[in-house]
């Protein structure tokens, strides 16, 4: 089957080409033929044959076919009788739709030769479709106060006839109010108008239901029906009316978005549409459509965008409510927004100064003013800054203020300021800002340098090395910069002849200080200079402190014997009576010692004697005494040797030879050494004369001031002696009476106490114990000026 079909559909394919190809060879004229629409199939259309003077056997010979141009098989050739029958029902409307006429053109062809001959047929409309009405019911809303003669323009009816068959008339039910007239269009078609014939009152009948009929041309006519419904309206004789004009709400700038307003209602008397109210805003800027809405049903107002009271505090809205027959009235919705504390405070600063300078009184620091866009309590600013800092906040013209220092600052006290100014208003919840100023403090040359001491005290050991390193001052400038940067110097000294250049100098830039020669002990004991210590400010400021320098003495002295005298051409012989008891003064080794204190210190010792334990020497005052009593086998000459050292690290000594010459008595005459009659014949050497002159001196004035030191104690004390104590003397022995040349051995540095004894024994002194005072240094000058004088009343000069 499915090969059999494509070999029709090619044969058919074949055949339309040669139907196109040879139309050319077809006969001009076109035979005419008509049929009615919807003919049964099978209805004789014309016998072809005939019409074209062709035998029944050429038809079937030449293989004889009917084409139609639409390629459907709508005809059918009888080849045994030529017959042109129907092969389907024809439809004219569903063929040519409201073309008139409706012609269906078709070829019949022939082969053996090719031979075409053309026809059409005519399709006849018939009246087989009534009018229809596209919507089953119409309502039409006419208001009653209509004026009489209005028309209506109906829906028209469809008809898919043509001709006579096609829509020619329309009616309405019958009725008192409304007529049908018939309007025709350029396009022929034809179209229904309702008229109003009767007023219409809508108390009486507030709707009509016609029926419209629409009749066609047929024989029969065919008709078609729809259903008019009239609403017969009120007269809008009501406006909306608003219950007040105007309307106020307060709402806060801080509601959310979309939040309710308030509801505005009118009321309209009429009914139906004329009832229904649409709201509207009327002449609403654009600021107030982009902020508020209105429902146009439910008059609800909304808060569309993000109200501000900064930029607008209140709105007035004109709200238009409009009825369904176009009356409006009009009300007024006043805004009011109310401001909440959603602005802190601003803190604007006009001018500033973070650099002052300290000691100027009320100096200005910043100029400010403060704001806040919020309005009453939330806008009133409280203006702040820390109470523990000396400066104050004074109201100047309106918003602003001045930041002032409340006194002279002080660099050197506080040389930075944090300064934070606190505005805070006095809404719920308050809001505060803060702005920080950091102010510097500008120095001043304001305070002289300071030494960390008043005085400074050195000690330089004797013989020390040049430019040795002795000590340093130091001084402090609480300023800063050029204006604490301190130069040291050496200020004159108030003794014009001391020498301090060559003796010291000062590094300026580190106070340190330098002995610039070999200090000698016994030449200079102390000096003192001042020292200036100056800042590099303008103008420059200074301070003095006081350097005392004290030479610490070395053990570069040996002790000196002054007695006897060892350089004399005859030996000092001491008379000594065999009847001595034990302990009698045989003499005294005086010596001397040019160091001082320590090194000064002298102590006898018996070196050598021709009978050892004959005599003893006190070693804390070089006297010499018998130890025991004299016999007979003792030999008359006695060489004793005195070894006097002192107490230095390490220590010095010197020896000295003692000739004692033992006798019967002092009346005994004397017999001198050979050797001492020829120096007897020589005249006496001066400086012998001078030496036993001063030793008498020496030894009275000695005597006689212990006396009255021993009379004056006694005197003050009363009864001590009885007592058996030894009153300490207060107080330095004068300097002439004690110091022997400033290093004997009763020197300035140790005293001692006496005690008068009245035993049965010898009246002598008891030396018990040294004391040692505390003098001052600033006295070695006038001591020394003093031993000098004490040596010089001896006449001698010792080097």
């Amino acid at each position: 089957m499915e090969i059999r079909g494509a070999l029709v559909l090619r044969k058919r394919q074949v055949l339309i080409l040669f139907v196109l190809l040879g139309l050319s060879q077809a006969r001009p004229e076109s035979l005419p033929y008509s049929v009615a629409e919807e003919t049964e199939i099978g209805s004789l259309v014309a016998n072809l044959a005939r019409d074209l003077g062709l035998g029944v056997e050429e038809l079937s010979s030449r293989e004889a076919r009917v084409v139609c141009d639409d390629n459907e098989k709508h005809l059918h050739l009888d080849l045994l009788t030529g017959d042109l029958l129907i092969n389907d029902k024809l439809d004219r409307e569903e063929m040519c739709g409201s073309t008139e006429p409706c012609v269906m053109h078709f070829q019949m062809v022939l082969e053996n030769p090719l031979q075409f001959f053309q026809a059409e047929l005519h399709i006849k409309d018939i009246n087989d479709h009534s009018p229809t009405f596209l919507d089953n019911e119409i309502v039409i809303k006419i208001s009653e106060s209509t004026t009489i003669g209005t028309t209506f323009l109906m829906e028209s009816a469809q008809d898919l006839d043509v001709g006579s068959n096609s829509l020619q008339n329309y009616t309405v039910s019958p009725n008192s109010h409304f007529y049908i007239k018939i309007q025709d269009s350029d396009d022929g078609k034809i179209y229904p108008e309702l008229v109003l014939h009767r007023a219409l009152d809508h108390e009486e009948e507030p709707e009509l239901r016609l029926t419209l009929v629409a009749l066609d041309g047929g024989n029969p006519p065919r008709s078609g029906t729809t259903l008019v419904l009239i609403k017969v309206l009120d007269i809008n004789d009501n406006a909306p009316e608003f219950p007040q004009r105007l309307y106020e709400v307060q709402v806060p700038e801080n509601a959310p978005v979309g939040s309710w307003i308030i509801t505005v209602s009118a009321k309209d008397l009429d009914a139906g549409n004329y009832g229904k109210i649409l709201y509207t805003f009327f002449h609403a800027s654009e600021d107030i459509r982009k902020t508020f809405e209105i429902n146009p049903i439910s008059a609800e107002v909304h808060l569309r965008s993000q109200l501000d009271f900064e930029v607008v505090q209140s709105y007035t809205i004109n709200i238009q409510a409009t009825d369904g027959g176009g009356l409006s009235e009009e009300c007024t919705l006043l805004v009011k927004v109310i401001d909440t504390n959603d602005n802190p405070p601003e803190v604007i600063i006009s001018s500033i100064t973070k650099i002052i300078p300290e000691n100027a009184a009320e100096t200005l620091v910043a100029l400010f003013s403060v704001r806040d866009q919020d309005s009453g309590e939330n806008g009133r600013i409280i203006c702040s800054i820390q109470d523990d800092l000396p400066f104050f906040l004074k109201p100047t013209f309106k918003n602003f203020f001045t930041l002032v220092s409340d006194k002279a600052l002080d660099r050197e006290e506080r040389a930075e300021y944090y300064i934070t100014i606190s505005v805070t208003d006095m809404g719920t919840p308050r809001l505060k800002t803060e702005h920080n100023i950091t102010v510097l403090v500008a120095d001043v040359n304001d305070n002289a340098p300071a030494f960390t001491q008043t005085s400074y005290t050195l000690w330089v050991r004797e013989n020390n090395s040049p430019a040795l390193h002795i000590g340093s001052v130091s001084a402090t400038d609480t300023d800063a910069g050029a204006n604490a940067q301190v130069t040291y110097s050496l200020l004159p000294p108030p003794d014009p002849l001391l020498p301090l250049a060559s003796l010291v100098s000062i590094n300026p830039d580190n106070g340190h200080l330098f002995a610039l020669t070999s200090l000698d002990y016994e030449a200079l004991r102390a000096f003192e200079f001042r020292v200036g210590a100056t800042d590099r400010g303008s103008p420059a400021l200074s301070s003095q402190a006081l350097v005392r320098v004290l030479v610490a003495d070395a053990n570069d002295n040996a002790p000196f014997v002054l007695y006897p005298l060892q350089n004399a051409s005859a030996p000092c012989t001491e008379l000594v009576p065999r009847a001595a008891e034990p302990g009698y003064l045989v003499t005294k080794v005086v010596a001397v010692d040019g160091d001082a204190g320590q090194n000064a210190w002298l102590s006898y010792q018996l070196l050598k004697a021709t009978e050892p334990g004959l005599f003893g020497v006190w070693a804390h005052n070089g006297e010499v005494r018998t130890a025991r009593l004299l016999s007979e086998r003792d030999a008359p000459k006695q060489r004793l040797v005195v070894l006097v050292k002192d107490n230095g690290e390490p220590p010095l000594s010197a020896s000295v030879t003692l000739h004692v010459l033992l006798v019967d008595g002092f009346s005994q005459p004397y017999l001198p050494p050979p050797e001492a009659e020829a120096a007897a014949a020589a005249p006496a050497d001066p400086l012998t004369v001078y030496l036993v002159v001063a030793l008498a001196s020496v030894s009275s004035l000695f005597l006689f001031s212990v006396l009255v030191f021993v009379a004056v104690r006694l005197c003050r004390r009363g009864g001590a002696g009885s007592a058996g104590r030894c009153p300490v003397p207060e107080g330095h022995f004068p300097g002439h009476l004690v110091d022997v040349s400033g290093t004997g051995t009763l020197s300035q540095s140790y005293q001692y106490e006496v005690c008068l004894m009245g035993g049965p024994g010898t009246n002598e002194f008891k030396f018990l114990k040294p004391i040692i005072p505390d003098l001052p240094v600033q006295d070695s000058g006038r001591h020394i000026g003093e031993n000098e004088n004490f040596r010089n009343s001896f006449g001698l000069n010792l080097q």
